[in-house]
């Protein structure tokens, strides 16, 4: 079936929707299997996620972690290349952001602490990134296995860093010294109050405005500049792409270096925005839920901000339906599976039909000629 007779908001809207509410009607069945009511979770869930001020903002709070990962995720795919690496490229970048705010916190403002260290955490990440680039790019190493690779050695890394020299004496804490609170990025909570709003307080802070700013970038960057349409087409027909004069390496290495510049952001949120201090495993698999959240985005920046958000309302909601019913939230980890195994790994069970059905519905039909 030809694909340029369907619009792209069938298959880039309508059907990743479709494939939720299916993961969401077979994650009803999960939860007459552990007697609890379905719609009694829905509920529960989404006043967690969105019912309250405090909720809402935890919801915002992960989102905007799953948008930086997502990104990074989705600029590596256009190239086409499969960046599992963003878990270790967030760590390592969290750590650049970490080091900003423990040597500079003590002596300048959040608002001279902010820039520099989303340029510190960024070049981190991207010098994470650069290694396996360069191994795709110039010795044929495939990315998938050197950025798994280079994930295992950024926890080893950090382990050592966090236990023998980071972390303050006499304490057994693998954590660093708490950043100077003038380093500490403010939460929008307190943004709000400069303009007469009150709400209550979370961990939502400033990162999420610039995770916004993120989504643009991507945007501009992939579609509307001649870099980006050098990935894309890098990432459509490598060969094809070389012969019209485009330089493979320098385009795989460009992209996977904002791939992990990206991911480097990711500690923009969670340690300048909310923890404070350098902790051990502080990324908590946010890198690898990214796959899946530019999987369901269809790896474009509109996309990726939804699917985050998606992303964020399991957390949240999960966290209040533990908390509600004393399930294990380990629970999130199952609904998350079901959204991403009906929209990555079955997306292609609905497609057909659905195009069918458009083209069978919607489809203009030839007008009849006159006979002379």
């Amino acid at each position: 079936m030809s694909q340029a007779k369907v619009p792209a908001w069938v298959t880039i809207g309508l059907l990743p929707a479709i494939n939720v509410m299916v993961a969401f009607l077979v994650s009803g069945l999960l939860f007459l299997y552990i007697e609890i009511n379905p719609l009694d979770a829905i509920e529960v869930m989404w006043s967690g996620a969105f019912g309250y001020a405090e909720g809402f903002g935890y919801t915002l709070y992960y989102t905007t972690g799953f948008i930086f990962t997502g990104l990074a995720v989705a600029v590596a795919y256009h190239a086409g290349l499969f960046n599992i690496g963003v878990e270790g490229q967030s760590y390592i970048g969290g750590l650049g952001v970490g080091l900003i705010c423990l040597t500079l916190g003590e002596y300048a403002p959040w608002y001279v602490v902010f820039p520099i260290a989303v340029i510190v955490g960024g070049l981190f990440g991207s010098a994470w990134a650069f290694i396996p680039a360069y191994l795709q790019a110039k010795r044929g190493s495939h990315i998938v296995i050197t950025t798994i690779m280079f994930n295992f050695i950024a926890a080893s890394l950090m382990a050592y860093l966090l236990v023998d020299i980071l972390k303050p004496e006499n304490t057994m804490a693998t954590e660093s010294r708490v950043f100077a609170a003038g380093s500490w990025l403010p939460k929008m909570d307190e943004i709000l109050a400069l303009f007469g709003i009150q709400i209550a307080p979370s961990p939502l802070n400033l990162s999420f405005i610039f995770a916004l700013l993120c989504c643009v970038f991507v945007w501009l960057f992939i579609w509307k500049s001649r870099w980006g349409y050098e990935i894309r087409a890098i990432g459509a027909n490598p060969s094809a792409a070389s012969y019209a004069g485009i330089n493979y390496v320098k385009i795989i290495i460009l992209t996977m270096v904002l791939s992990g510049m990206l991911a480097g952001f990711f500690g923009i949120n969670v340690l300048q925005g909310e923890l404070h201090q350098i902790k051990l495993n502080f990324v908590e698999g946010f890198g690898f839920t990214g796959i899946a959240v530019a999987l369901m985005g269809r790896n474009h920046p509109v996309g990726v901000l939804l699917a985050s958000l998606l992303f964020g309302f399991l957390y949240q909601g999960g966290a209040e339906l533990s908390f509600e019913y004393g399930v294990d939230r380990n629970i999130v980890v199952v609904l998350q599976g079901l959204v991403i195994l009906f929209s990555g790994a079955l997306e292609h069970m609905f497609r057909p039909r659905l195009e069918q059905l458009y083209l069978k519905l919607f489809a203009s039909k030839p007008k009849a000629q006159g006979v002379a």
